[in-house]
């Protein structure tokens, strides 16, 4: 497989990937952190870090409605649920695990 078509394959499973998460509200970021070490935050984070690597200018807010569909502030007030206390121990537990770009 050449680079142009792997770049096309990868952004098309990217593009495939935001449509699910933007679908699956109940995913809440602290169970993908949790599970996986990584979350919608990074992921924005993650284009934001690729954009300005590839010299392209990309805000936090263009980046946040590409992964999020939304504002953060939006889908916090439609989507997000309190987190449990277990739900936090995990988080705490499993911090070392989560993704560099996380800030966590």
């Amino acid at each position: 497989m050449n680079d142009t078509d792997r770049n096309k394959i990868e952004a098309a499973a990217w593009r495939s990937l935001m449509d699910h998460l933007q679908k699956r509200t109940d995913a809440q970021n602290i169970d993908l952190m949790n599970l996986a070490g990584f979350c919608r935050n990074c992921l924005y984070k993650w284009m934001i870090k690729a954009a300005h690597d590839q010299g392209i200018e990309l805000s936090k807010d263009e980046a946040i409605m590409a992964v999020y569909g939304m504002s953060v502030e939006e889908w916090k007030a439609n989507h997000q649920t309190k987190a449990s206390e277990q739900q936090l121990k995990t988080f705490e537990d499993t911090r070392p695990l989560h993704s560099d770009i996380s800030g966590h």
